[in-house]
Order: structure tokens, then C-alpha cells, then sequence
């Protein structure tokens, strides 16, 4: 098992549901995604099977329940492996949200191994890459509107604020799986972040030093114009899974429930 395998592992055994408040999930269908990776251009059309996924992102209410009930995840007490020193660093005390952010805002600030632990706390994961772009690529009436130009530039127009202004509240317009909040509020984690610039075959694999740097994710892109696609890229593949920032939020996704037969 290599040490990235090994570090999330023990953060798996340590993470123990908590109690907090059910939360919304939206059933998710099964589909395909064109993938604009180009190291997937030779799948064209990337099956998706059925899941469920929050339908907001977790907010600082929830997550400061989470601490509370965890609290190996408070700020000063999680292990270093799996945080760094800016780790929840907006916050008053370990289990008090700082000024300025209120409970209905999307929580930020944290590592990926604690967003994969509250995760875990509600039966679910962090969303993998497929998953979370196949549902991102929604409009509110399309389940792909990857290809409108007007669309992509609202996109990038979120992404060109400042990220010093303050967050809104969770609960934006929904998409047509009614899903929010997926552009426009925060960046997100997803599970395998860390393997979005990785060619699966090691004979064609290009220096790997080059990876290191964001402009590397320009060199694995189909569809330049997607240009959305191509930052979030950039910006996950930049990421070690201990770092925070207040820029970057997370929702969980887990298996659909089953449907009960009815008895006769």
C-alpha cells in the first residue's frame, strides 16, 4: 500500500459517524459523460452509474456539529498529517466559527481528509471527478450545457471575482437534477483530485516534474474552450490532501437508497 493509500486509510479508521441532522441528497441517474481529460480520449463517452449527491454543499453549521462530535477534527487537535497550519484557521476556537461566518454558509477551510471523514459520517464519500463534473455540467434545464458558449461565460465569470468577498448562503437556483450550488459559490473537493493529470500509461506518461505546476493541466485538455474545466483542474491538481483554503468547499455523494417493494 503506497503512503497516500496508507494516510487515508487511518484517517477512514478514525473518522466515526456523528451525529448531526439528515441532510438533503438528490438521486442522481445514471449516464455518460464526454470527458474533456484528454487522457480519456479514447473512451469518448464515460459511463456514470446511479448515485446520490448532497444537494447543497456542507456548511459551516454542519460542519462545526461535525467537530464537535469528532473531536480529532478540531482545529489544534487533528494531526498534522492530515491538516495544515491554515487548517479551519477562520474560526474563533476549535469548535466556534469566526466572525463573519454564519451557519448557513458553505463550509471552507479545511483538508481533504476531513471533508472524506465527515463524508464517511453520513454513509457516503467525497464525489469523484466524473461524478461531480456530470452533474456540474448541468443548466437548470439541460444535463449537459458544456457547449453554450453564453453558459461557460457565466461560469468564468464567477471565477474572476475576488475571492476576498464574503460567501452567500447555500441554496442558489437548482439545476436540473436539482442540484445547487455547483458554480458560483465555492470550489470543491472531489476523492481523486490528486490523480486528474496522471496518464494512466506510464510509456507515454510526460516528465513528471512538469505536473507539479498548474499550467501542466493545459497540456491534458481537450476542448480548450472549456476553459472553466481546465481551472478547477489546475487548482485540484495543485493540492496536497492535508492542504485548506477558504476558497474551497466540499459535498458528499453516496449510493441511492434502494426502493422498497411494497408487499401484497
Amino acid at each position: 500500500m503506497g503512503t497516500t493509500a496508507w494516510i487515508a486509510a487511518c484517517a477512514c479508521c478514525i473518522a466515526l459517524p456523528c451525529a448531526a441532522q439528515t441532510a438533503a441528497y438528490v438521486d442522481i441517474p445514471a449516464g455518460t459523460l464526454a470527458s474533456v481529460l484528454a487522457r480519456d480520449a479514447q473512451q469518448q463517452q464515460q459511463a456514470i452509474a446511479a448515485f446520490a449527491m448532497r444537494a447543497t454543499p456542507v456548511t459551516v453549521g454542519e460542519l462545526q456539529r461535525f467537530v464537535v462530535a469528532q473531536p480529532q477534527w478540531q482545529r489544534g487537535r487533528v494531526a498534522t498529517v492530515f491538516a495544515d497550519a491554515d487548517y479551519l484557521s477562520g474560526w474563533r476556537d476549535p469548535v466556534t466559527p469566526g466572525d463573519g461566518l454564519r451557519a448557513d454558509q458553505p463550509a471552507t477551510g479545511l483538508s481533504w481528509f476531513a471533508a472524506q471523514a465527515f463524508c464517511e459520517g453520513e454513509g457516503g464519500s467525497l464525489p469523484s471527478w466524473p461524478e461531480w463534473e456530470y452533474v456540474a455540467a448541468a443548466d437548470e434545464t439541460r444535463v449537459d450545457a458544456r457547449a453554450d458558449p453564453a453558459w461557460r461565460a457565466r461560469i468564468l465569470a464567477w471565477y474572476s471575482r475576488p475571492a476576498t468577498q464574503a460567501l452567500p448562503a447555500v441554496g442558489g437556483p437548482p439545476n436540473t437534477y436539482g442540484v445547487r450550488d455547483l458554480h458560483g459559490l465555492v470550489w470543491e473537493w472531489v476523492d481523486d483530485f490528486n490523480a486528474l493529470l496522471v496518464n494512466p500509461d506510464s510509456r507515454s506518461a510526460d516528465d513528471p516534474d512538469k505536473l507539479q505546476f498548474c499550467g501542466a493541466g493545459a497540456i491534458d485538455l481537450q476542448q480548450r474552450e472549456n476553459y472553466a474545466v481546465l481551472m478547477r483542474v489546475a487548482l485540484l491538481s495543485s493540492l496536497d490532501a492535508s492542504n485548506s483554503t477558504r476558497s474551497l468547499g466540499f459535498r458528499c455523494v453516496r449510493p441511492q437508497a434502494p426502493v422498497l417493494k411494497e408487499k401484497y
